[in-house]
């Protein structure tokens, strides 16, 4: 049975997740954005083995930790999309420009693609490519627990910044409607900063997409 927790990471309150398999006790971490320790505590409480780091993004708070991660456990970094590599090569003025610690490089192990799974035992889980916020942004979805990570696409109310650079307003809107908002309306989203909602809830109530049919 899968599991999961959120663990808010940096100053900008990341929510990082780490998801596991309660039968087997492996382990990812979805956006380690950083607070490597506080992340290493978690899974030595749930009594947990890392095996793969998967990204929506490359902003540095949703990757400043992955490289210390990946080589402390001899993990794969799985995803984004390959048009993210941009960010991932910015991360040294990302950190100066917010004033946080430069972190270790990022190397991708494995790009993801539009429709694409990830699998995590027995346990799959589908990817979406949602440009606009970042070019190689993607979601992941999990039908299991009718749940989807979206990163800094959509939030409870709000959506993601497009004025950083490749940023792109249009394309973000799209992505939200032909990537999210068909999903099912019950389906929960896990954002990248603040509180959980639900698809249908951003879909009747949020300012910034609602109003046009999914």
């Amino acid at each position: 049975m899968l599991q999961f927790e959120i663990i808010p990471v940096t100053p900008f309150a990341q929510n990082c997740t780490l998801l596991w398999d309660d039968d087997t006790r492996d382990a990812v971490l979805i956006d380690a954005g950083g607070d490597v320790a506080k992340l290493e505590a978690a899974l030595k409480k749930h009594d947990l083995t890392l095996t793969a780091l998967w990204l929506t993004h490359g902003h540095l708070d949703h990757v400043g930790g992955v490289g210390e991660l990946a080589e402390r456990h001899k993990v794969p970094v799985i995803g984004p999309h390959p048009d993210e590599q941009f960010w991932l090569d910015a991360l040294p003025q990302q950190a100066l420009l917010f004033r946080f610690p430069e972190p270790k490089e990022v190397t991708v192990t494995s790009w993801s693609e539009h429709g694409q799974l990830l699998v995590m035992g027995l346990h799959l889980f589908e990817v979406r490519w949602t440009p606009g916020h970042t070019p190689g942004h993607i979601v992941i979805i999990s039908r299991e627990l009718n749940l989807v990570w979206t990163g800094d696409v959509l939030f409870a109310g709000s959506i993601g910044r497009t004025d950083f650079p490749k940023g792109n307003h249009a394309q973000l809107i799209d992505s939200i409607h032909r990537e999210l908002f068909t999903l099912p309306d019950d389906m929960r989203f896990i954002p990248g900063h603040g509180p959980m909602s639900t698809i249908g809830q951003e879909k009747r109530t949020n300012p910034f997409v609602s109003g046009r049919a999914g």
